[in-house]
């Protein structure tokens, strides 16, 4: 009996150890399961931005632009692979995606405190050489964790767009990770609902249902904090959201929502339901929820506790 006891606390040893192991590993090279850059030298129809002599990111500019934007983008890649974004965006607005420490050729190495100083340097510098133009920010994945953080700002960004977001990145982690205790372990963990605790401005959220990576179920508790957010549910995977059917990024968004819907190039029939009425058109309003049907995928609009169907 001895014996077999004995053998038991090996074996429980033998398991604490190699778990113990595994935790250690996973925190020590966590960075590099996070953050994937590149540095190659591709074609880009972007043109180099630069700031105080040295490239911090990738640019579209248009003479007297109506908006600016600034782009923080995704984990993996760089600045200057996101050219795919100007066919979601009005050629009257100026786009400008933040290229992150230790990506591209930009020195240093990617954290949440150097990306985020990253934000806040470009988004400043933008504010700075754009007087009376508004200044907007994309967040997309990963990049939703330093736009959040720039609704903190002084002046801060007059709309937010935030496409595949998650609502807090230890979510997420936990998510693909269920048997690690991740929220101890994670060094760069951005809280996006945190963030944008008393920003006053417009909130516009796009989820992509069939992601796998950050799942819609985040998208969807983010938008639900803020009553002024939009919530807008595509049939896409996470990679996928820059389908042009089905995302117009701009200023104003009735005219955004409007375009996503109407401009798809099919026929549709809406019942918008706005608190306790409801009335059938052709096309979205403020302040709607509903679903766009087309076999195989939808698109749902949501804004605070309103809501309707588009089938």
């Amino acid at each position: 009996m001895q014996r077999i006891v004995k053998r038991l606390q090996g074996l429980v040893l033998i398991v604490l150890v190699g778990y113990g192991c595994l935790v250690a590993m996973a925190f020590f090279f966590q960075r590099s399961l996070i953050f994937h850059p590149s540095r190659s030298n591709s074609m880009t129809p972007l043109q180099p931005w630069q700031c105080q002599g040295s490239v911090i990111g990738y640019c579209r500019r248009a003479e007297n632009p109506d908006c600016v934007w600034l782009m923080t983008h995704g984990n993996a890649g760089q600045a200057a692979h996101r050219w795919y974004v100007l066919d979601c965006m009005s050629k009257r607005d100026s786009v400008f995606v933040l290229e992150y420490p230790g990506y591209g050729d930009r020195k240093g190495r990617p954290s949440r405190e150097t990306m985020n100083d990253a934000a806040r340097q470009a988004y400043r510098y933008l504010r700075e050489t754009h007087p009376g133009t508004p200044v907007c920010v994309l967040g997309e994945s990963i990049g939703s964790g330093p736009a959040c953080v720039l609704s903190q700002e002084e002046i801060a960004p007059d709309k937010i767009v935030l496409v595949v977001p998650f609502n807090r990145l230890a979510d997420v982690a936990a998510h693909h990770f269920p048997f690690l205790p991740v929220r101890p372990l994670l060094l760069d963990d951005w809280d996006n609902a945190a963030a944008l605790e008393g920003y006053g401005g417009k909130v516009e959220v796009y989820g992509a249902a069939l992601d796998e990576i950050i799942p819609i179920t985040h998208a969807r508790a983010l938008a639900g904090q803020f009553p002024n957010a939009r919530l807008v549910e595509i049939p896409v995977g996470h990679n996928d959201w820059a389908d042009s059917r089905w995302v117009r990024i701009g200023m104003y968004g009735e005219a955004c929502i409007e375009r996503t819907l109407s401009g798809v190039g099919w026929p549709f029939r809406a019942v918008v339901h706005v608190g306790a009425t409801a009335r059938k058109g052709r096309r979205s309003v403020g302040g709607t929820r509903g679903v766009l049907e087309r076999p195989p995928g939808r698109a749902v609009v949501q804004v605070g506790g309103t809501r309707g169907v588009l089938g």
